[in-house]
Protein backbone atom coordinates (compact mmCIF):
# COMPACT_ATOMS: atom_id res chain seq x y z
CA UNK A 1 0.00 0.00 0.00
CA UNK A 2 0.87 3.21 -0.55
CA UNK A 3 1.33 6.17 1.80
CA UNK A 4 0.44 9.67 1.87
CA UNK A 5 3.17 12.07 -0.32
CA UNK A 6 6.20 12.83 1.54
CA UNK A 7 8.63 15.93 0.62
CA UNK A 8 11.03 17.22 3.26
CA UNK A 9 9.29 17.39 6.43
CA UNK A 10 5.47 18.16 4.71
CA UNK A 11 2.96 15.90 3.98
CA UNK A 12 0.16 16.20 1.38
CA UNK A 13 -2.78 14.91 2.51
CA UNK A 14 -6.03 13.63 1.41
CA UNK A 15 -7.99 16.88 2.78
CA UNK A 16 -5.08 19.47 1.76
CA UNK A 17 -4.64 17.91 -1.84
CA UNK A 18 -8.70 18.67 -1.75
CA UNK A 19 -8.82 22.29 -0.56
CA UNK A 20 -5.76 23.26 -2.69
CA UNK A 21 -7.38 21.74 -5.74
CA UNK A 22 -10.36 23.58 -5.36
CA UNK A 23 -8.24 26.91 -5.08
CA UNK A 24 -6.58 25.53 -8.36
CA UNK A 25 -10.05 25.40 -10.11
CA UNK A 26 -11.36 29.15 -8.48
CA UNK A 27 -8.10 30.70 -9.95
CA UNK A 28 -8.48 28.66 -13.15
CA UNK A 29 -11.96 30.26 -13.43
CA UNK A 30 -10.69 33.21 -12.69
CA UNK A 31 -7.79 33.55 -14.80
CA UNK A 32 -5.33 35.11 -12.45
CA UNK A 33 -2.07 33.67 -12.51
CA UNK A 34 -0.07 31.99 -9.29
CA UNK A 35 2.00 35.61 -8.74
CA UNK A 36 -1.19 37.52 -9.06
CA UNK A 37 -2.01 35.50 -6.37
CA UNK A 38 0.82 35.42 -4.69
CA UNK A 39 1.23 38.89 -3.85
CA UNK A 40 -2.14 39.19 -2.49
CA UNK A 41 -1.39 36.63 0.47
CA UNK A 42 2.20 38.72 0.41
CA UNK A 43 4.17 35.27 -0.56
CA UNK A 44 5.79 33.35 -2.96
CA UNK A 45 4.64 31.98 -6.13
CA UNK A 46 6.51 29.02 -4.68
CA UNK A 47 3.79 28.94 -1.62
CA UNK A 48 1.36 29.19 -3.72
CA UNK A 49 1.95 25.83 -5.94
CA UNK A 50 2.65 24.49 -2.43
CA UNK A 51 -1.32 25.17 -1.28
CA UNK A 52 -2.38 24.11 -4.75
CA UNK A 53 -0.77 20.81 -4.41
CA UNK A 54 -0.91 20.26 -0.39
CA UNK A 55 1.78 20.31 0.76
CA UNK A 56 1.49 22.92 3.06
CA UNK A 57 -1.16 23.95 5.96
CA UNK A 58 -3.30 26.49 4.74
CA UNK A 59 -4.50 30.29 7.83
CA UNK A 60 -8.22 31.14 7.30
CA UNK A 61 -6.72 34.33 6.23
CA UNK A 62 -5.28 33.59 3.23
CA UNK A 63 -8.36 31.45 1.91
CA UNK A 64 -10.46 34.21 2.53
CA UNK A 65 -8.09 37.00 0.69
CA UNK A 66 -7.78 34.56 -2.01
CA UNK A 67 -11.55 33.60 -2.47
CA UNK A 68 -12.21 37.07 -2.54
CA UNK A 69 -9.42 38.01 -5.42
CA UNK A 70 -11.22 34.87 -7.59
CA UNK A 71 -14.54 36.16 -7.62
CA UNK A 72 -15.91 33.58 -4.94
CA UNK A 73 -19.05 35.36 -3.30
CA UNK A 74 -20.44 31.81 -2.38
CA UNK A 75 -20.30 32.24 1.14
CA UNK A 76 -21.28 28.54 1.99
CA UNK A 77 -18.44 27.15 -0.76
CA UNK A 78 -16.17 30.24 1.64
CA UNK A 79 -17.36 27.86 5.11
CA UNK A 80 -16.89 24.62 3.32
CA UNK A 81 -12.80 25.35 2.25
CA UNK A 82 -12.63 26.79 5.67
CA UNK A 83 -13.89 24.04 7.10
CA UNK A 84 -11.51 21.58 5.46
CA UNK A 85 -8.67 23.70 6.09
CA UNK A 86 -9.45 23.48 9.78
CA UNK A 87 -9.39 19.39 9.61
CA UNK A 88 -6.60 19.42 7.85
CA UNK A 89 -4.63 21.59 10.29
CA UNK A 90 -6.06 19.40 12.84
CA UNK A 91 -5.14 16.14 11.39
CA UNK A 92 -1.35 17.12 10.29
CA UNK A 93 -0.98 18.54 14.07
CA UNK A 94 -2.38 15.03 15.60
CA UNK A 95 -0.07 13.59 17.95
CA UNK A 96 -2.06 10.25 17.65
CA UNK A 97 -0.36 6.59 18.66
CA UNK A 98 0.16 5.70 15.34
CA UNK A 99 2.55 8.14 14.76
CA UNK A 100 4.57 5.69 17.04
CA UNK A 101 3.42 2.57 15.68
CA UNK A 102 5.70 1.42 12.63
CA UNK A 103 3.98 -1.11 11.77
CA UNK A 104 1.25 0.93 10.94
CA UNK A 105 3.28 2.11 7.74
CA UNK A 106 1.33 3.06 4.61
CA UNK A 107 -1.87 2.79 7.14
CA UNK A 108 -0.77 5.76 8.97
CA UNK A 109 -3.32 8.51 7.04
CA UNK A 110 -6.12 6.53 6.98
CA UNK A 111 -5.91 5.85 10.96
CA UNK A 112 -5.24 9.77 11.26
CA UNK A 113 -8.54 10.23 9.15
CA UNK A 114 -10.41 7.52 10.88
CA UNK A 115 -9.63 8.95 14.16
CA UNK A 116 -11.13 12.60 13.41
CA UNK A 117 -13.52 10.79 11.11
CA UNK A 118 -17.86 10.87 12.63
CA UNK A 119 -18.36 7.79 10.60
CA UNK A 120 -17.35 4.93 7.89
CA UNK A 121 -19.08 3.28 5.86
CA UNK A 122 -16.96 -0.30 4.59
CA UNK A 123 -18.06 -2.20 1.54
CA UNK A 124 -15.67 -5.69 1.80
CA UNK A 125 -16.69 -8.99 -0.46
CA UNK A 126 -13.23 -10.10 0.24
CA UNK A 127 -12.63 -9.99 3.91
CA UNK A 128 -14.29 -9.07 7.35
CA UNK A 129 -13.53 -4.78 7.81
CA UNK A 130 -10.60 -4.43 10.19
CA UNK A 131 -12.44 -2.33 12.58
CA UNK A 132 -14.42 -6.14 13.43
CA UNK A 133 -11.30 -8.10 13.20
CA UNK A 134 -11.17 -10.19 16.51
CA UNK A 135 -6.55 -10.80 16.77
CA UNK A 136 -6.49 -14.32 15.72
CA UNK A 137 -8.48 -13.17 12.63
CA UNK A 138 -5.98 -10.12 11.96
CA UNK A 139 -2.81 -12.48 12.75
CA UNK A 140 -4.32 -14.94 9.77
CA UNK A 141 -4.82 -12.37 7.27
CA UNK A 142 -1.62 -10.95 7.95
CA UNK A 143 0.57 -14.22 7.70
CA UNK A 144 -1.30 -15.05 4.98
CA UNK A 145 -0.47 -11.52 3.13
CA UNK A 146 3.25 -12.34 3.46
CA UNK A 147 4.27 -9.12 4.22
CA UNK A 148 5.79 -9.14 7.46
CA UNK A 149 8.11 -12.59 8.69
CA UNK A 150 8.82 -11.61 12.16
CA UNK A 151 7.02 -12.94 14.76
CA UNK A 152 7.48 -9.10 16.68
CA UNK A 153 6.48 -7.33 13.67
CA UNK A 154 3.07 -9.23 12.82
CA UNK A 155 1.90 -8.68 16.49
CA UNK A 156 3.24 -5.01 16.04
CA UNK A 157 0.68 -4.95 12.98
CA UNK A 158 -2.24 -6.81 14.79
CA UNK A 159 -2.19 -4.64 17.66
CA UNK A 160 -2.38 -1.53 15.36
CA UNK A 161 -6.26 -2.50 13.58
CA UNK A 162 -6.74 -3.73 17.61
CA UNK A 163 -6.17 0.01 18.82
CA UNK A 164 -8.47 1.51 15.83
CA UNK A 165 -11.26 -0.29 17.30
CA UNK A 166 -11.29 1.82 20.36
CA UNK A 167 -12.84 4.35 18.01
CA UNK A 168 -16.11 2.09 18.21
CA UNK A 169 -16.24 2.37 22.34
CA UNK A 170 -14.98 5.97 22.92
CA UNK A 171 -16.93 9.11 23.96
CA UNK A 172 -18.43 10.03 20.80
CA UNK A 173 -18.06 6.93 18.46
CA UNK A 174 -17.29 5.95 15.29
CA UNK A 175 -20.47 5.23 13.22
CA UNK A 176 -19.55 2.20 11.50
CA UNK A 177 -22.19 0.99 8.63
CA UNK A 178 -20.32 -2.10 7.05
CA UNK A 179 -21.67 -4.26 4.32
CA UNK A 180 -19.62 -7.80 3.95
CA UNK A 181 -19.94 -10.42 1.01
CA UNK A 182 -21.56 -13.81 1.97
CA UNK A 183 -17.93 -15.04 0.78
CA UNK A 184 -16.09 -13.06 2.97
CA UNK A 185 -18.15 -15.25 5.72
CA UNK A 186 -17.27 -18.67 4.61
CA UNK A 187 -13.88 -18.01 3.79
CA UNK A 188 -12.65 -20.16 6.50
CA UNK A 189 -9.25 -17.41 7.59
CA UNK A 190 -7.32 -19.17 10.18
CA UNK A 191 -9.37 -22.32 10.42
CA UNK A 192 -12.60 -23.04 11.24
CA UNK A 193 -12.25 -22.08 15.08
CA UNK A 194 -10.57 -18.93 14.36
CA UNK A 195 -13.79 -18.14 11.93
CA UNK A 196 -16.35 -19.31 14.64
CA UNK A 197 -14.98 -17.08 16.88
CA UNK A 198 -14.63 -14.11 14.29
CA UNK A 199 -18.02 -14.69 13.29
CA UNK A 200 -19.46 -14.66 16.46
CA UNK A 201 -17.43 -11.03 17.67
CA UNK A 202 -19.47 -9.62 14.65
CA UNK A 203 -22.71 -10.82 16.20
CA UNK A 204 -21.39 -9.09 19.29
CA UNK A 205 -20.27 -5.91 17.55
CA UNK A 206 -23.67 -5.56 15.60
CA UNK A 207 -25.35 -4.95 19.02
CA UNK A 208 -23.26 -2.22 19.93
CA UNK A 209 -25.82 0.90 18.61
CA UNK A 210 -22.77 2.77 16.42
CA UNK A 211 -22.59 -0.64 14.61
CA UNK A 212 -24.78 -1.34 11.59
CA UNK A 213 -24.33 -4.96 9.95
CA UNK A 214 -25.28 -6.12 6.61
CA UNK A 215 -24.50 -9.28 4.72
CA UNK A 216 -24.85 -9.40 0.87
CA UNK A 217 -26.06 -13.18 0.53
CA UNK A 218 -24.53 -15.25 -2.94
CA UNK A 219 -27.82 -14.97 -4.25
CA UNK A 220 -28.28 -11.18 -5.13
CA UNK A 221 -26.51 -11.44 -7.97
CA UNK A 222 -24.59 -8.95 -9.77
CA UNK A 223 -24.17 -5.79 -7.63
CA UNK A 224 -22.51 -2.40 -7.83
CA UNK A 225 -19.56 -2.71 -5.77
CA UNK A 226 -18.30 -5.50 -7.42
CA UNK A 227 -15.04 -4.16 -8.83
CA UNK A 228 -13.86 -4.17 -5.04
CA UNK A 229 -13.54 -2.95 -1.65
CA UNK A 230 -13.83 0.28 -0.21
CA UNK A 231 -14.38 2.61 2.76
CA UNK A 232 -16.45 5.84 2.62
CA UNK A 233 -15.62 8.40 5.58
CA UNK A 234 -17.74 11.42 6.79
CA UNK A 235 -17.28 14.33 8.99
CA UNK A 236 -19.16 15.70 11.59
CA UNK A 237 -18.75 19.04 9.73
CA UNK A 238 -21.46 19.83 7.23
CA UNK A 239 -19.35 21.47 4.69
CA UNK A 240 -16.90 18.76 4.94
CA UNK A 241 -17.15 16.46 1.66
CA UNK A 242 -17.01 12.65 2.33
CA UNK A 243 -13.67 10.64 1.17
CA UNK A 244 -13.16 7.29 -0.13
CA UNK A 245 -10.49 5.09 0.57
CA UNK A 246 -9.77 2.43 -2.04
CA UNK A 247 -7.02 -0.34 -1.22
CA UNK A 248 -5.58 -2.73 -3.52
CA UNK A 249 -2.67 -4.70 -3.54
CA UNK A 250 -0.13 -2.46 -4.82
CA UNK A 251 -1.58 1.00 -4.06
CA UNK A 252 -3.82 2.88 -2.34
CA UNK A 253 -6.14 4.92 -3.99
CA UNK A 254 -7.82 8.30 -2.04
CA UNK A 255 -11.01 9.72 -3.85
CA UNK A 256 -11.20 13.49 -2.79
CA UNK A 257 -13.66 15.63 -4.99
CA UNK A 258 -17.41 16.02 -4.59
CA UNK A 259 -18.58 14.37 -7.01
CA UNK A 260 -16.58 10.47 -7.52
CA UNK A 261 -17.37 10.40 -3.71
CA UNK A 262 -21.08 11.02 -4.41
CA UNK A 263 -20.89 8.49 -6.61
CA UNK A 264 -18.98 5.56 -4.46
CA UNK A 265 -22.02 6.43 -1.54
CA UNK A 266 -24.49 5.71 -4.60
CA UNK A 267 -22.91 2.40 -5.47
CA UNK A 268 -22.32 1.71 -1.43
CA UNK A 269 -26.22 2.41 -0.90
CA UNK A 270 -27.25 0.34 -3.92
CA UNK A 271 -25.42 -3.00 -3.01
CA UNK A 272 -26.69 -2.03 0.86
CA UNK A 273 -30.70 -1.88 -0.66
CA UNK A 274 -29.72 -5.12 -2.25
CA UNK A 275 -28.13 -6.98 1.15
CA UNK A 276 -29.73 -8.77 3.85
CA UNK A 277 -31.65 -6.27 6.53
CA UNK A 278 -29.57 -5.98 9.77
CA UNK A 279 -31.61 -8.99 11.34
CA UNK A 280 -31.30 -11.23 8.64
CA UNK A 281 -28.05 -10.71 8.22
CA UNK A 282 -26.99 -11.75 11.74
CA UNK A 283 -29.47 -15.01 11.47
CA UNK A 284 -27.17 -15.95 8.23
CA UNK A 285 -23.76 -14.99 10.21
CA UNK A 286 -25.36 -17.38 12.94
CA UNK A 287 -25.99 -19.56 10.43
CA UNK A 288 -22.54 -20.04 8.78
CA UNK A 289 -21.07 -20.63 12.10
CA UNK A 290 -23.35 -23.75 13.07
CA UNK A 291 -22.12 -25.05 9.43
CA UNK A 292 -18.24 -24.21 9.70
CA UNK A 293 -16.18 -27.53 10.32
Amino acid sequence: MNGSPQRGNRASTVLGRRLGSELLRLRDASGRTQQQAAHVISATNSKIVKMEQGWVPMRDPDIRALCEFYGLDDQRTLGRLLGLARLDRERRKAKGWWQHAPQAGAMAEYIAMEDIASGVRAWQQAFVPGLLQTPEYARAVVVSEGLWQDPGEIEGVVGVRMKRQARLSAPGPLQVYAVIGEGALRQQVGGPEVMRTQLQHLLNAAQLPNVRLQVLPFRAGGHACMAGSFNIISFAETEAVDVVHVDSIAATVWVENETASATYSSFFERTARLSLAPRDSLRLIESISEDMH
